[in-house]
């Protein structure tokens, strides 16, 4: 069974950094675009950060350009999410996702597979 299980979440101030990780049992995972989305409460689950099979091209939401990273490790089945310079609007549940189709990454129904998410919250 395919399973994304994201690790990394937990409670920081506002300016503090996290790296969110999201490991994938799957054993093309070399063939996966990865996303990360987020969904805060009481809001629509919205795109965040995108990479491509190879992490030769990468997408970001506007709102966390120049302060997220994302990136991936194909040797070890996992992608990661640098967050720095963290807002307490940064608070949302954090989900990783895998789309084997490349294409329209920002749309969260290009997605195949779903992790169960991980709870970012950042305080003023």
């Amino acid at each position: 069974q395919v399973q994304l299980v994201e690790s990394g979440g937990g409670l920081v101030q506002a300016g503090d950094s996290l790296r969110l990780s999201c490991a994938a049992s799957v054993r093309t995972f070399a063939s996966y675009a990865m996303g990360w989305f987020r969904q805060a409460p009481g809001k629509e689950r919205e795109f965040v950060a995108a990479i491509n099979w190879s992490g030769g091209s990468t997408y970001y939401a506007d709102s966390v350009k120049g302060r997220f990273t994302i990136s991936r490790d194909n040797a070890k089945n996992t992608v990661y999410l640098q967050m720095n310079k963290l807002k307490p609007e940064d608070t949302a549940v954090y989900y990783c996702a895998a789309d084997q189709g490349g294409y329209n990454l920002e749309v969260d129904a290009s997605y195949d597979l779903w992790g169960q998410g991980t709870q970012v919250t950042v305080s003023s």
